[in-house]
């Protein structure tokens, strides 16, 4: 999991650093997309005096190096996903549960198509908004079930209690 970091980081002429490192092992070594609160709150321990401004500078730096991908939901903070292979998102649009999903077409495919229309994209992303299955089970079949509790927005990164 280092390596590949390490390397990029040296072929660019930028410092491996313990924070940078630190960071993406949190990102890498779970299986949810995690927000830079939530690196922050992984990282606390063995980097004491790690500010959250530095998680931030750092998750840009990685995306910037192809190690990680920010995915904007819309639906509250950003989250980041050490998964940069092309794949879609599913987002509950009750709980707000992302979730990768494989699919046929890749956000590839959607650059391509639009660099022949004469645009210059710089990234793509596919999202895919419903119910996850437990909220989907839960529904109510009332019109506004994915408004959430009290009809406020979903929270990013939600998970469900088993």
């Amino acid at each position: 999991m280092d390596t590949r970091l390490i390397e990029t980081l040296r072929d660019r002429g930028m410092r491996v650093t313990s924070q940078r490192l630190m960071i993406h092992r949190a990102l890498c070594a779970q299986a949810q997309h995690m927000t830079a609160e939530q690196v922050l709150a992984s990282v606390s321990e063995v980097l004491p005096g790690v500010s959250l401004p530095t998680v931030y500078a750092t998750l840009e730096l990685l995306e910037e190096l192809g190690l990680a991908r920010r995915v904007a939901t819309g639906a509250g903070a950003v989250l980041f996903d050490s998964r940069v292979q092309p794949h879609a998102h599913t987002v509950c649009r009750r709980c707000g549960l992302v979730a990768d999903i494989e699919v046929m077409r890749t956000p590839g495919d959607v650059l391509r198509r639009a660099r022949s229309s004469g645009f210059a994209p710089d990234h793509a992303q596919i999202l895919v908004w419903g119910l996850c299955p437990t909220c989907s089970a839960d529904a109510d079949g009332s019109a506004d079930a994915g408004a959430g509790a009290g009809g406020q927005r979903p929270m990013v990164g939600a998970s469900h209690s088993k």
